[in-house]
Formats: C-alpha cells, sequence, structure tokens
C-alpha cells in the first residue's frame, strides 16, 4: 500500500479532488510566480492543477522534484493577494524540495509495521496466556502492545506538524517575504473556520495533511493528534523571521 501511495500519490490525490491542468492562458500570473520560485530554488517546474471549489487551499504531492505537482483551489486564488499567493505557492514547493511526500510515506510505513507487530504480539499473547502463570506480567504485555500503535501514530503525526514548521521555514527562504506567507495562512486559517466542509470520503480524510492548512471540520482536537501544527505558532513563526 504505501509502496503505491509512495509512486502514484500525485496521480491518487489529484483525482480524488477532481483537479484539472491549470489553464495558463487563464492564469498566467500563476505560472510566472511558480517559475520565478522553482528558479530561485533551483527546482524544475513541476505541473500546475486547480480544484473546483471556493474552499481555500493547496496542496503539492509527488515523489521527488521531477515528478510534482502543485494543486491550488478557485477559492484560494480569488482570497489571495499576489504576494499572498506567492507565499503560499513557495510553501507548496518546499514541500517538494525537502521531499516530505517521501518522510511521510517511511512514517506511515514504520507505523503500519508497528501496528502489524502489536497486533501479532497481541494474539501471541492470547493463544499463550492460559501458559503464563504470571497473569500481572501478561496483562502489562497486553497493555504495552494496545499502546504501541498509538504511540507510533503519535510519532508519525509529530513528524507531519514539523515538516510543516520547516516547509514554512524553506517556502519564506525561496519568496524572500515569510510576511506574506504568514498574511495568507493568517486569512486560509479564518476562511476554514467558516467554510466548515465535510471529507466526501475516508480517502479525502486521510489526505487531509497534505493542504497548507487542515481543509476539513473537526479540527478542534486536541493539537497532540492534529496533522497541523497550531496556525497562531506558524504565523508567529514567520514573523520572527523578520525581526
Amino acid at each position: 500500500m504505501n509502496f503505491i501511495t509512495y509512486f502514484y500519490s500525485d496521480k491518487i490525490v489529484l483525482k480524488l479532488y477532481g483537479a484539472k491542468p491549470l489553464d495558463r492562458s487563464q492564469y498566467p500570473h500563476v505560472y510566472e510566480i511558480v517559475e520565478e520560485l522553482t528558479h530561485e530554488a533551483h527546482m524544475p517546474m513541476p505541473k500546475l492543477y486547480i480544484l473546483p471549489t471556493q474552499m481555500a487551499n493547496a496542496f503539492a504531492t509527488g515523489r521527488n522534484p521531477e515528478h510534482a505537482a502543485v494543486a491550488v483551489t478557485q477559492g484560494i486564488l480569488e482570497l489571495l493577494e499576489e504576494n499572498e499567493l506567492r507565499g503560499v505557492l513557495s510553501h507548496e514547493l518546499s514541500h517538494v524540495k525537502n521531499r516530505d511526500i517521501l518522510v511521510a510515506t517511511v512514517a506511515a510505513t514504520l507505523a503500519m509495521a508497528i501496528a502489524y507487530i502489536a497486533d501479532m504480539f497481541r494474539w501471541s499473547l492470547f493463544f499463550g496466556g492460559s501458559r503464563d502463570r504470571d497473569r500481572g506480567a501478561g496483562f502489562g504485555a497486553i497493555f504495552i502492545a494496545l499502546l504501541m500503535p498509538i504511540a507510533a501514530t503519535l510519532i508519525q503525526l509529530a513528524i507531519s506538524r514539523s515538516r510543516e514548521y520547516l516547509a514554512d521555514e524553506t517556502g519564506a527562504g525561496i519568496s524572500h517575504d515569510p510576511l506574506g506567507l504568514a498574511a495568507a495562512l493568517e486569512k486560509l486559517h479564518m476562511g476554514a473556520k467558516t467554510q466548515k466542509a465535510q471529507p466526501q470520503s475516508a480517502a479525502q480524510a486521510s489526505t487531509a495533511s497534505l493542504f497548507i492548512v487542515y481543509p476539513f471540520s473537526g479540527n478542534g482536537m486536541l493539537s497532540l493528534f492534529s496533522t497541523h501544527p497550531p496556525m497562531e505558532q506558524r504565523i508567529a513563526r514567520l514573523r520572527a523571521m523578520v525581526r
């Protein structure tokens, strides 16, 4: 599953959200911004797509800079000023430059492996429990087996949050405008609060971490279980870069 996700993530995610190639004749300024940023970052030009939704958001996918795609929504093109859009696009290009799809795939593979090992461990304890004289040790082992996949998931989510911070920092360096990205994040965060979108499938819910801001309702969970760091902290870190 992770092998397929790594090599075909761009095609899967773009089809999942109904993305269409971005028309250069209609959005020449987007192409000009991305061409400038990729030149600054010494990256090849990614394929550009648009999502037909008023939800203001963007994401990048692809296993490496040579097989990358950046998608923006109709809503974000209408909402942001040019310098803010430039900040968002630099953030998304940073995910590609930093090979975050590879990092996320490795983290998911390790989390899945730990979950399978824990499951095997639980079943072995269940069938061998009657032969274990120390029932206290047996219950303790079962408790550890139950905690293993939870711990793996928390580590995976922590990695996701750390990569968002890194993409903010790298993107601000590429665009030379951390305040532009900070202003964009502030607008997108306020928009996400009012739009209250619902995932249309479990697959959409599982790919929410790709977006620059969490796109669905129900993001009031504890930050420990969030795929994105607190927006206030992201904005504060960006603004601190110009002090």
